[in-house]
């Protein structure tokens, strides 16, 4: 007969509070790297004293975890240029794959029995998944439960419609007990454009950004240089052509230029890029994917990168001179957050429209680098509260009856 087994040891007289973090990751980086700042900062900080990411990313299991963090990865799935949804590697349809997500989500949720989920962005998760999970939660009342949105999601009539075809408003009320916007009203308010009720407004807290470290650093290079990243790459074909085409149109751009290309870059389109790195000849060199990345913002001169959240947040916290290169599909998202940074003063943005993107702009921008200010300069280190606030904010939670069983 099969055994059911449950996790039930909690250490007499220590902290035993557990915490799950859930991010859907179906592209890109910025949800695990978010998931994993906050569980480190809780764990770190004794608020918690474990967690779980539970996570899609296919890269997950190239990144180093602190001490009292794990992860548990779900199957994949990618997202086609059409919007759909593809299973990675199962032979799954979308259907079987998400149904086997929710299972075992529920699963990990029920044998860990955390006092705290953490859901990143997506309030009933990919496709619908986690709807049921946070069901069985809302009954049994023991687990709090909390939205945590980054600074922007996208224009507020995209978004609004997105919620509404999803489901994702009816939940945030249900289900929240509280909705942690990791970022500053004051720059920008990502649920603008969303009916929520005034009872979910007065559960929602803006934290502030997050805060990056350095952390285990890797090898930077001792001579001057400038960062080139385009996250997870991706999307970040343009971006990287651009900062190439300029350093081969002007031999004399400097400083040299470090380039991270991004797990997620394809291999065809790097060994094109390669063939173009050889043949500058040490003016630009090039590294496929760093876990450690912060020791290289730390090092930089300067970043030339596009505008996703993480990326912004370690901009903000080694205080670099930056420029960036926001995509504007398929949301606008980045170039939102791009253009209120630039309107406060606290990086520069290369935009398609009014500046051109062409090698000339960028040769422009890179040798502008030298005498931009600083993001400390235009008041970057009050925005960076937002791991001190969530740690705040876990503490007074576990002090306080869940949303459900208040209401009952």
């Amino acid at each position: 007969m099969p055994h059911s087994f449950r996790i039930t040891g909690r250490i007499t007289g220590q902290s035993t509070r557990r915490a799950v973090l859930y991010s859907h990751d179906t592209f890109g980086l910025g949800h695990l790297r978010r998931s994993r700042a906050l569980a480190s900062a809780l764990t770190q900080s004794d608020t918690v004293q474990s967690a779980i990411i539970l996570t899609g990313s296919p890269v997950a299991g190239r990144f180093t975890f602190p001490e009292r963090v794990d992860h548990v990865r779900l199957p994949g799935v990618t997202k086609l240029t059409d919007g759909s949804y593809v299973s990675q590697t199962l032979g799954l349809d979308i259907d079987e794959t998400t149904a086997l997500r929710a299972g075992l989500i529920q699963s990990a949720i029920e044998q860990y029995d955390p006092d705290l989920l953490i859901v990143d962005k997506e309030p009933t998760g990919f496709r619908g998944e986690l709807v049921p999970t946070l069901e069985w939660l809302n009954q049994r009342g023991t687990t709090k439960m909390v939205l945590g949105l980054r600074d922007v999601l996208d224009e507020p009539e995209v978004l609004s419609t997105e919620w509404d075809r999803k489901g994702a408003l009816q939940a945030t009320e249900q289900f929240y007990d509280e909705i942690w916007v990791y970022g500053v009203k004051s720059v920008y308010d990502p649920t603008s454009g969303l009916a929520l009720s005034d009872a979910a407004r007065a559960r929602m807290h803006w934290t502030g950004y997050l805060r990056r470290e350095a952390g285990e650093v890797g090898e930077v290079p001792e001579d001057p240089f400038i960062l080139i990243t385009p996250g997870g790459g991706g999307d970040g074909k343009a971006m990287v052509d651009l900062v190439l085409s300029a350093y081969e149109q002007d031999p004399d751009l400097s400083p040299p230029a470090v380039l991270v290309y991004g797990p997620f870059l394809s291999g065809e389109v790097r060994e094109q890029f390669a063939t173009r790195v050889d043949k500058l000849n040490g003016r630009v060199t090039a590294v496929g994917f760093d876990s450690r990345i912060e020791g290289l913002f730390q090092g930089a001169d300067g970043v030339v990168c596009m505008g996703g959240y993480n990326t912004f947040c370690e901009v903000l916290s080694f205080d670099k001179r930056a420029v960036i290169v926001p995509r504007t599909v398929p949301r606008l998202e980045q170039w939102i957050r791009a253009s209120r940074a630039e309107e406060l003063g606290l990086v520069q943005m290369l935009d398609e429209t009014r500046d051109g993107l062409t090698p000339l702009s960028m040769i422009k921008a890179i040798k502008g680098l030298s005498t931009q200010g600083k993001p400390s300069e235009a008041g970057a280190n009050g925005l960076l509260d937002g791991l001190d606030y969530v740690i705040e904010r876990t503490k007074h939670l576990m002090n306080t009856p869940a949303l459900n069983s208040a209401a009952e």
